[in-house]
């Protein structure tokens, strides 16, 4: 299977992408093909509401790094969301990405697939209920499956380790995949 993670998180090495690389490792084990594209280093322009991908060929008309992350959804079949909690929701670069997928409500080529949710938080898990909320609806909308998430405690860098329970988890939802 392919295994492709999209990170939020304007840190590389933070507790986002820590726990992110744990279910890449455990998937990679298994023999899946991982990727991984950090966000903050692709230019993703935020939607105009043209609604060009309504029509023939259902693609979005906007040229800018959200064409190779298309090319990357279309090929995954399991989408890791990574994305510490930024006042309730997720971080800017990961709801433009979100916002980006409307194509997929006309082109259908995200049903059927898995997803998992990566959300740590400061004050943990209860901070991240909205958005765990927001890509439950929207991933349904869209035909795919928010098929667990990874909340966890962390605020520094480094704290997740800390969070004994959502390493674990983590971990553990690589190795299922």
């Amino acid at each position: 299977m392919n295994v492709l993670a999209l990170v939020g998180s304007p840190r590389k090495g933070g507790n986002t992408d820590t726990l992110v690389d744990a279910i890449l490792s455990g998937a990679q084990q298994r023999g899946h093909t991982v990727e991984k594209v950090y966000l903050k280093d692709v230019e993703i322009k935020p939607c105009i509401d043209c609604r060009a991908c309504k029509r023939e060929p259902f693609f979005c008309v906007l040229a800018d790094g959200m064409r190779n992350i298309y090319s990357q959804l279309d090929m995954a079949d399991v989408i890791v969301f990574g994305t510490p909690i930024y006042w309730f929701g997720p971080t800017g670069p990961m709801k433009t990405l979100l916002d980006r997928l409307r194509p997929y409500v006309a082109n259908h080529l995200l049903r059927g697939k898995k997803a998992l949710l990566v959300a740590p938080a400061g004050d943990g898990p209860k901070e991240a209920d909205l958005t765990v909320e927001m890509f439950r609806r929207s991933l349904d909308y869209l035909g795919a499956e928010l098929i667990n998430t990874v909340l966890a405690t962390a605020y520094d860098r480094g704290d997740i380790e800390n969070d004994v329970e959502a390493m674990t988890k983590a971990k553990a939802l690589g190795a299922a995949i």
